[in-house]
């Protein structure tokens, strides 16, 4: 699996990590199996002071394989069908641990 062989929504996702870096994205809701930014989520930055609190070098790149925790994110996210991510802490741009709210039917 690709960046580029992400839907545009997975890949607004991926570069929101990887600007993040450090911090965690929180509210973000999945339709249909997929992130949608309709009603952009809420991201919070840690800042280490001394530390590298930048963007990761990934973001400007067009393609690259993904690395085994977004895999496993997106994935995630594809078997939720209409969900809201509570929390998704992002370490070194890469999803770490995450929170789901579940609609109950």
């Amino acid at each position: 699996m690709s960046k580029s062989s992400l839907s545009s929504s997975s890949r607004q996702l991926l570069e929101t990590m990887q600007a993040l870096n450090f911090g965690r994205i929180e509210n973000l809701r999945i339709r249909n199996g997929a992130p949608d930014f309709g009603q952009a989520p809420r991201v919070i930055r840690d800042v280490k002071f001394g530390g590298d609190a930048g963007p990761r070098p990934e973001l400007q790149s067009e393609d690259f394989l993904l690395k085994e925790p977004v895999r496993l994110l997106f994935e995630q996210i594809g078997e939720l069908e209409d969900a809201t991510i509570h929390s998704l802490e992002v370490k070194h741009g890469l999803p770490f641990r995450m929170q789901i709210e579940e609609l109950v039917a």
